[in-house]
């Protein structure tokens, strides 16, 4: 695996970190690369991808803190200590869900078609989410339950490990790819206004619902102390928030198909 770079005054850039960049720098390009072809302000693609920055940080580290707690933190932390940690375990879901409110309020403030930009930004969504995670793999973060197999693709053995495990990143990497892949295709052959969001929200929330069955849920925090992340129903807390994607993307489909 690679870590990253550090330098001789100890500063480190993780390749999560680089992943992470290439993802916004990378949906930029295809958000305005789509503006133009629609004859729309790219400004508005810069807007767009800045505040689903800010807004899918923010969201992705305080999700992370429902999963797993604050077991993290050191005694008595304050606001500053939590935003200090906000460089490591941030959780896709709730960068979701915290950049969806980020770019919903920057549409209503600028009175965009919120369906109409819903679609623009879908594709761009599985993109950003299947570079993230080859970031993951490369800092070993996010990994799969032992695996009885030893041999790629079913196994990776990582550095310094005796067992095996499912490469569940590069399961999700290429599933998300693919989703792009098909949306982006189908960007000019929309029916109604909102179809490719909302098919975003099931081919995504089916495909880390059934991912989430041979990933593991445990962390070592840094006091040595394994935590398990949210569980009801035999679920644990990703694969609910699927489940309410999966059926929000077919209800709305539905919905929207039957209203044009």
């Amino acid at each position: 695996m690679w870590p990253g770079f550090e330098n001789e005054n100890g500063i480190i850039i993780s390749s999560f970190g680089i992943m992470m960049f290439l993802a916004f720098v990378s949906c930029n390009f295809f958000i305005r690369r789509t503006l133009k072809e629609k004859k729309i302000d790219t400004k508005i693609g810069d807007d767009i991808i800045f505040w689903a920055a800010i807004g899918g940080i923010i969201g992705a580290k305080l999700y992370y803190y429902i999963e797993f707690g604050f077991s993290e933190l050191p005694e008595g932390a304050g606001v500053w200590d939590i935003i200090q940690s906000f460089g490591s375990g941030l959780v896709f879901y709730g960068g979701l869900i915290g950049g969806f409110f980020a770019v919903t309020l920057y549409l209503y403030i600028k009175k965009l078609s919120w369906l109409e930009y819903a679609d623009i930004v879908a594709p761009l969504l599985a993109l950003g989410h299947s570079i993230g995670r080859v970031g993951c793999f490369l800092v070993h973060d996010c990994d799969g339950i032992e695996s009885k197999y030893d041999f790629f693709p079913l196994a990776v053995q990582f550095p310094n490990m005796t067992t095996h495990l499912y490469p569940t990143q590069i399961y999700e990497m290429l599933a998300y790819f693919a989703i792009f892949l098909y949306l982006y295709s189908y960007r000019h052959k929309v029916n109604f206004k909102g179809e490719l969001f909302f098919e975003y929200l099931f081919l995504v929330g089916m495909s880390r619902f059934l991912i989430e069955f041979i990933r593991s849920h445990e962390y070592l925090n840094s006091y040595g102390e394994w935590v398990e992340s949210f569980n009801m129903f035999g679920l644990y807390g990703a694969q609910h928030i699927s489940l309410i994607m999966i059926i929000a993307g077919i209800g709305f489909h539905y919905y929207l198909r039957l209203k044009k």
